[in-house]
Formats: C-alpha cells, structure tokens, sequence
C-alpha cells in the first residue's frame, strides 16, 4: 500500500492499493461511520426526458455503513450513503465503491487510533518474501529479484540452439546453466522461492533435471507466453505469485498460533477466550495479541465490535504487538476453536 498523503491531525489518509494483501489490511480499518472517497461508476439519467441511462466514471465521498470482502476475490465493496459528488448524483442515495488493486482511497476518521495507523504503516512497509522470477525456454533466460513495486532485472543469459537437429543436445547443455544461476542467486539472496515460467513445457523439462532437493522445495512453476523481459511483468499478475505471498504470510500465522498453542499446553504464558485475554490486556501483561478475521467480522455483524476494539486500543497503549489471524487455515481455525481470540504473555498472570 502507497501512502500518498496523510493528517492525522485531521483524521484523512489518501491511499493506493497496490496488491490483494492491502485490500485485507484496509478492510480491518475502516469502520461503520468513516467517509470514503474514490472513483466510482454509476448509472445516470441522460437526455432531454432522462429516461436513458449511461455508466459514467465519477468521484464520490460516501459514509460507511457495511463492507464486503472475500479473500479469494479482488475487490473489496464499501457501501454507504453518498454525502458528495457531482450535481446530478442525489446525495443520501446509497451506492458502494469497489477497491481493487491500483485503486486510490481516501479515507477519513474522526480519529485513527494508534494501531490502524500502525496498520497503514505496517502495510506500506510490508516486507516481501525474497522471490526470485525466472522466465526461460530453451534457447533464452530472464532472472529477476521480486519488489515491492515490480522486480530487478539480476541477468539474462542465451542458449546456443541454432538447428533443430542440435536442439537436444544443446538443451543438454543450457539447462544445467540455468540451474547452476539458480543455485547461485539461491545463495547469495536466501531465496523464499522461486518463480520458474516458461511457454509450453520448458519449465517441467528443466525441473525435471534440478537434483538438489532443496532448490527443488522453492520452486512454483507458472505459465508466460513469450521469453522477452516483458513476460516478468505478465508473470508478477500471475495468480501463482498472490499464491506464494499468501504462504509466506499463512506460515508466519502458523507459528504464531502454534507458540500461542505451547505456551497454553504448557500453562505458561498463554491465554486464550475473550474475558481471559480481556483480563491480560487489563493487567498490562500482554506481549503479544492474536485475533482472528472471524471474530472480527463476527463482533462487526453483531454490532459488539466495540469490545474488541478497546482490547486492541489498550494492548497497543502498553506496547503490545497485535496480529489478525486468517480463519482460511487450519491454525486459525484452531484459534477460532478457542473463542477467537488469544494473547502470549509478558509474565505470568497465575501460579
């Protein structure tokens, strides 16, 4: 996420969603009551009688009443009742914006409490996993470093096939230099993983003849349909690469629930359910906060969001960490089995 412009004085954010994970971030915090800006489109009366109707591209303010995402779709709906735009748009009538990636929102509060600005920071700063993108056939290849807005080009190498007739031969000989690079970028950057796309079979081919296991473990195979340096931008829309940053972020929510899971079996420094994490939080003893998106939307519904709010507010206030835990995994479902919502602890509250 861009943060273009920020008061916080005056409670206003401008923001640009650059991938999926920003609309999860924006979508915890906005509330009911916020005012949204953004471009829209809407059905509007034309001509003399008014009776045709067209879609135009228009900006409108809106006042949030409910908001609807899917982890697996790209859009994120916010729905309201309009309170600014273009004259011939009834203000009060209700329309809902979509947020989607290259979106730009703005977002206004009465106040932004601590930790939804640090949520904003979070998500402008948000460490990507190092990825490597590598296009290829069998003739060329293209190996990129992943940012966080688009990639470094690292190098380019050529085969030598020249000739049907010598095609597998030189094959032979290009792919274990292609793999060798692998190894070497693997190395030198401490890859997470590696993107491996080619058109056709190329990329099986290849992979079929990697014998280190562990290179092996971090690659993801993706489709392009050219080898030029064109293809790294077509590869970074590919749905393989939201997969791979959605496994990194599942993994670190993994061991998060795990250690909150241990320090519970243990009787240490877990706790777990509303009132019993409320309590921490109370004391001042909480470390670190996991929720998950579940209870979230869950307390959101039920309008008795406002609990969980002030355990999020007064955990930050003491310098507490929060995490908001996907319920799509099997580790947040564990979290849900224990009410939602858990904290590991700074000391221990009973002995």
């Amino acid at each position: 996420m861009k943060i273009l412009h920020k008061d916080i004085k005056k409670g206003t954010f401008k923001l640009k969603i650059e991938n999926l994970d920003d609309l999860w971030y924006l979508s915890y915090i906005l509330d009911k009551g916020d005012l949204v800006k953004g471009q829209t489109q809407r059905k509007l009366k034309v001509g003399a009688d008014q009776t045709k109707q067209v879609k135009k591209t228009i900006t409108l303010k809106i006042k949030v009443e409910e908001m609807e995402f899917h982890k697996y779709s790209d859009i994120l709906r916010i729905s309201g009742t309009i309170i600014e735009g273009p004259e011939d748009v009834p203000k009060g009538s209700h329309h809902t914006i979509n947020a989607e990636v290259d979106s730009i929102i703005s977002v206004e509060k009465e106040q932004f409490l601590k930790y939804q600005i640090d949520k904003l920071k979070e998500a402008s700063e948000v460490k990507l996993p190092k990825i490597l993108i590598s296009v290829m056939d069998r003739e060329e290849a293209f190996f990129a470093l992943l940012k966080n807005h688009g990639y470094e080009l690292l190098s380019r190498i050529e085969g030598d096939v020249q000739k049907k007739r010598i095609e597998e031969k030189k094959k032979a000989t290009f792919y274990p230099e292609i793999i060798k690079i692998l190894e070497n970028y693997d190395k030198r950057y401490k890859l997470d993983n590696i993107i491996l796309a080619s058109p056709a079979f190329f990329k099986e081919d290849l992979f079929k003849e990697i014998k280190n296991e562990n290179l092996k473990r971090k690659i993801v195979l993706a489709t392009c349909s050219s080898v030029r340096e064109d293809a790294l931008n077509e590869v970074l829309k590919r749905d393989e690469i939201q997969e791979v940053l959605k496994r990194d972020r599942v993994a670190k929510e993994v061991n998060l629930v795990e250690n909150l899971l241990k320090e519970i079996s243990k009787g240490s420094l877990g706790v777990y359910s509303l009132n019993e994490t409320k309590l921490a939080v109370e004391a001042g003893a909480v470390s670190e906060l996991l929720v998950t998106d579940k209870l979230i939307l869950t307390k959101r519904q039920k309008g008795e969001f406002k609990v969980i709010d002030d355990i999020m507010r007064f955990t930050e206030e003491l310098n507490g960490k929060i995490y908001i835990i996907s319920s799509d995994h099997e580790a947040g479902k564990k979290l849900d089995g224990l009410g939602g919502i858990g904290a590991i602890l700074r000391y221990k509250l009973h002995y």
